[in-house]
């Protein structure tokens, strides 16, 4: 099974466009295990125990485990993934972007050491950056496109040709000569649901993974609007709506794993109220 059937047999069993993003800081934790960076896995694994079943992916940042030193606790977090929610598919999202042997140890670090379904990359060095990770075949690839912080323009907005913008330019060579094995997908920010809409006139049938939503201030609504709709014609490919920092960190006392139940709950209903009047 590759990525995308995956992730339609997910979306589908859990009526749910939502990703929750495991972002974990110890500071963050609630009281009683406030600061404690030995109780990332056990943070994480409350917040996958009480959504679940409202999800259609979840997007572990490497960062955070990384700079908490956990990144033996990420493993059985992957382990961990696979075993009470094998059906939900996992996007490392860890933001690679280098060439040749480097790149092959970066795949081999995201698809052997820690078994992800999907991993986010930067593609602006070019394809022979993306050519090792194509060959894990049935593995997903997310390039960054149109990210969500206004920063993002100072390069992604400039001219490329052919009356494109960079991000755009992104867009077609994802849909087009890079995609060789129908791996490929884009990174697209909520906050900018205009340049969404663009992206997907440019690649109608590609899935995007779109964050932003919740804490960074986009809009479910229009996020699902634009990832769905736009004006090219033809299947749409599946949207992945990804909110982290809004859910995890929902409530920092006992009851954090119920709360963040509750808000990812909500937020895949505006999701779907959203999509059922596209």
């Amino acid at each position: 099974m590759t990525f995308t059937d995956a992730l339609r047999d997910a979306q589908a069993k859990h009526d749910s466009m939502l990703c929750v993003g495991l972002d974990p800081q110890a500071s963050r934790f609630p009281a009683r295990w406030q600061g404690d960076a030995a109780r990332v896995f056990d943070f994480c694994a409350a917040i996958v125990d009480a959504t679940k079943d409202l999800v259609c992916a979840f997007k572990p940042q490497i960062a955070y485990f990384a700079a908490l030193r956990a990144e033996a606790q990420l493993e059985r977090l992957m382990a961990y993934l696979r075993r009470v929610a094998p059906d939900v598919p996992v996007i490392l999202d860890a933001k690679r972007g280098d060439i040749g042997a480097t790149a092959e140890q970066y795949a081999r670090e995201a698809f052997e050491r820690y078994r992800a379904d999907a991993l986010t990359l930067s593609p602006y060095m070019g394809f022979d950056s993306i050519e090792p990770y194509l060959r894990h075949r049935d593995k997903g690839l997310f390039l960054l496109c149109r990210t969500s912080n206004p920063g993002g323009a100072d390069l992604q907005s400039r001219p490329a040709g052919d009356d494109l913008l960079l991000y755009e330019h992104v867009a077609r060579l994802a849909a087009g000569d890079w995609n060789r094995s129908g791996q490929l997908g884009l990174v697209v920010g909520a906050t900018f649901p205009g340049e969404i809409e663009r992206v997907r006139a440019v690649a109608p049938a590609l899935p995007l993974l779109i964050p932003g939503v919740g804490a960074q201030g986009g809009d479910a609504a229009a996020t699902v609007r634009a990832g769905l709709g736009g004006a090219a014609t033809g299947p749409r490919g599946p949207i992945i709506v990804n909110s982290s920092r809004a859910v995890l960190y929902a409530s920092g006392a006992a009851d954090f794993a119920d709360a963040a139940r509750r808000v990812a709950d909500v937020t895949r209903r505006e999701l779907n109220a959203a999509r059922a009047h596209n």
